[in-house]
């Protein structure tokens, strides 16, 4: 199966495992420059961005450590074929949405219809990969749901803090001193914030529904 046959299956919840499984470094370095593309899209047009963001550096560092965080948290589970190269291939093929971020908007339209759009943008991505992600660890884990709603979330909650504390910095004293130099990002940041709560809130829950997953998956593997 070609590489494009791959990444439009995956992106469209048809991989199988057993594909997956078959996932070689062609598959890896077709994530890894389209991670470093869209990275270099989702802030070329951003004036407070640093270098490495606008070189697409900081997404390509970012694949690295959710792929780690990812391949970590399931270890303890103890899945079969559990592999850090299948998890880090599969997050860079999952970046290529994230094209959406590199629509210059603004410069067509308002600032307040360009904030309106980039949310819509960040919604429309966000469900995607997240759903990307469950549809893969319940391909690839064949664990309980309630199992795979944890470790799916666990990620993602991680994600939403870091990206608070990378990118929302310059507008949260923006929002403080009356939002004076609004940008086509601002909602986007402030629908970052809320849900940063939320992942704030989840937080405790999550981390005693994996202790207990962890636990009877043990037990489980123990019995047979």
């Amino acid at each position: 199966m070609s590489l494009f046959n791959t990444l439009i299956k995956l992106l469209t919840f048809k991989l199988t495992r057993k594909e997956m499984l078959k996932f070689n470094i062609k598959h890896f370095y077709l994530g890894l420059v389209g991670t470093w593309l869209v990275g270099m899209g989702r802030y070329w047009d951003d004036s407070g961005a640093n270098l490495m963001q606008h070189l697409g550096l900081g997404s390509v560092i970012y694949i690295f450590v959710l792929a780690l965080f990812i391949w970590l948290i399931l270890i303890p589970f103890k899945i079969e074929n559990w592999s850090y190269f299948t998890v880090l291939t599969f997050i860079g093929l999952t970046s290529f949405p994230a094209i959406f971020y590199a629509i210059p908007v603004e410069k067509f339209l308002s600032i307040e219809t360009s904030n309106t759009i980039n949310v819509w943008f960040l919604a429309i991505v966000a469900a995607w990969r997240l759903a990307l992600l469950f549809y893969f660890l319940k391909q690839f884990t064949k664990l309980s749901m309630i199992n795979i709603i944890t470790v799916t979330l666990m990620p993602i909650c991680i994600i939403i803090s870091l990206l608070t504390i990378l990118n929302l910095h310059r507008v949260v004293f923006n929002i403080m001193g009356g939002m004076r130099n609004p940008t086509p990002h601002d909602s986007s940041y402030m629908v970052l914030m809320l849900l940063t709560g939320i992942s704030l809130i989840l937080s405790i829950p999550l981390l005693i529904s994996y202790g207990v997953g962890i636990y009877i998956r043990r037990k489980k593997l123990n019995t047979k």
